[in-house]
């Protein structure tokens, strides 16, 4: 039975991190690992914040197996889901003004 993606049921996967980038190489592998974040198809929220829409629970883990697997080997690396729901409750600011959030084009999944 096909099931409609909902607020509840879609998720936005988020990437916390901290690498060290006190040295050139350090640079490189952080740099490496942004990279890799924007391949998989997460879009920067913040510079060590990356967010991506993931139509099912499903199709989340995919992408979060995919985040473990470029773990570099230093630094802190937090991964959370959320529901589309709670993302749509977020309130952003810059400054004292409220900005409106980019309104992310959904991309049909064909199996």
């Amino acid at each position: 039975m096909f099931e409609r993606i909902n607020q509840y049921r879609s998720l936005w996967v988020l990437v916390f991190f901290d690498l060290p980038t006190e040295t050139r190489l350090e640079r490189k592998i952080a740099s490496e690992f942004r990279k890799g974040l924007q391949k998989d198809g997460f879009d920067m929220f913040q510079f060590s914040i990356y967010l991506r829409f993931c139509a099912s629970y499903e199709n989340a883990q995919v992408h979060i197996k995919r985040v473990k697997s470029i773990l570099p080997d230093k630094g802190k690396v937090c991964i959370m889901q959320i529901t589309d729901r709670q993302y749509g409750m977020m309130e952003l600011f810059f400054g004292q003004e409220k900005i409106k959030k980019k309104n992310i084009i959904q991309q049909l999944e064909l199996f």
